[in-house]
């Protein structure tokens, strides 16, 4: 179960891009935990240099400042490399709306930029982060593959754009894709700071500190919230899918449905604090509900997520007491 126990061959090297992030760090982390090499490639435009730091001392790590967007910085991470695990890119879906031309330039003109790197360097998988923002506003719940809607944001379409560029390098040069629909991820070393910060962290911290949060909207919204491990599960078990299901996209997820009042008031019980919330607008762009339909993961990447919210809460809850 899970992901310690998958075994790649002796002396393989993934890349992870954006691997000072939140997503990415953890993926390094779990890796050379593992025994295998790591490559982080990141420019620390939003990661952190501390998630950098935590790995410096292992001989198996090796860190490359640079921006994806330069196609010759992405063709030398690339060098010798076996597996490549693409988490950069700029998220939040209200600043993709202040910011489209960046996030093209970065979102999708970098991830095509590694995309060709990994092609031109014979990588065995490119796995990618995609996003559960690519169903758009198609009504149905679960969200199954293969039925998306009008999307809502520039951030949703540079990740169709992923999708579709990976398709076609499956497709014409022989690449090995694999997309990862994220869903509302959670959990150690996501940053709870600044006015994009993921709900989960920020309200953790806010009430920590004794401070009021504000919910987007009613509280009635619903999300599939994703702990952290079944993320890097996912990641890892694509590296050792089949050649035949490359080119396809996957929702990974743990295919649960949390109301964010329930959350609230669930991390105010968690953390023993008695503080109401204020309510402030719908934020622009935004999915009103999200819930993953997994089967898809399951039969093709052999995807069996372990971590349910309730138990990822708990660790999470637990992390930031630690390290806040």
């Amino acid at each position: 179960m899970g992901y310690e126990n998958l075994k790649f061959p002796e002396g393989s090297t993934f890349l992870v891009t954006g691997g000072a992030g939140f997503i990415g760090s953890n993926l390094c982390e779990a890796i050379l935990n593992m025994g295998y090499k790591v490559r982080c490639l990141d420019d620390l435009s939003t990661g952190k240099r501390e998630n950098v730091n935590l790995f410096l001392d292992n001989p198996n790590y090796m860190f490359i400042k640079g921006d994806i967007k330069d196609l010759d910085t992405c063709m030398k991470a690339c060098e010798g490399v076996d597996y490549v695990l693409n988490q950069a890119a700029w998220g939040s879906v209200p600043r993709s709306i202040e910011m489209p031309l960046f996030y093209c330039a970065n979102n999708i003109q970098g991830t095509l930029n590694m995309l060709e790197a990994a092609r031109q360097n014979s990588v065995k998988k490119f796995v990618y982060a995609s996003s559960s923002s690519v169903y758009g506003d198609e009504p149905n719940l679960p969200k199954k593959e293969g039925r998306e809607g009008n999307l809502l944001s520039p951030y949703a379409v540079t990740k169709m754009c992923n999708e579709e560029w990976a398709k076609q390098y499956t497709r014409h040069y022989g690449l090995d894709t694999y997309g990862l629909r994220y869903f509302n991820v959670f959990g150690r070393r996501q940053d709870p700071n600044g006015a994009y910060a993921a709900v989960i962290p920020k309200f953790i911290k806010q009430m920590m500190h004794g401070e009021q949060p504000t919910i987007n909207g009613d509280g009635k919204q619903s999300r599939d919230f994703t702990y952290i491990d079944n993320v890097i599960e996912a990641n890892l078990k694509a590296c050792l899918a089949s050649r035949e299901v490359a080119g396809e996209a996957f929702n990974i997820a743990y295919g649960g449905r949390e109301y964010l009042i329930d959350i609230y008031y669930n991390l105010t019980d968690a953390l023993n604090v008695n503080i109401e919330p204020k309510f402030g607008p719908d934020r622009a762009g935004d999915i009103k509900h999200s819930n993953a339909d997994i089967r898809k993961a399951k039969e093709m990447l052999g995807y069996d997520p372990e971590w349910s919210f309730e138990r990822g809460i708990k660790a999470a809850i637990k992390w930031y007491r630690d390290n806040l």
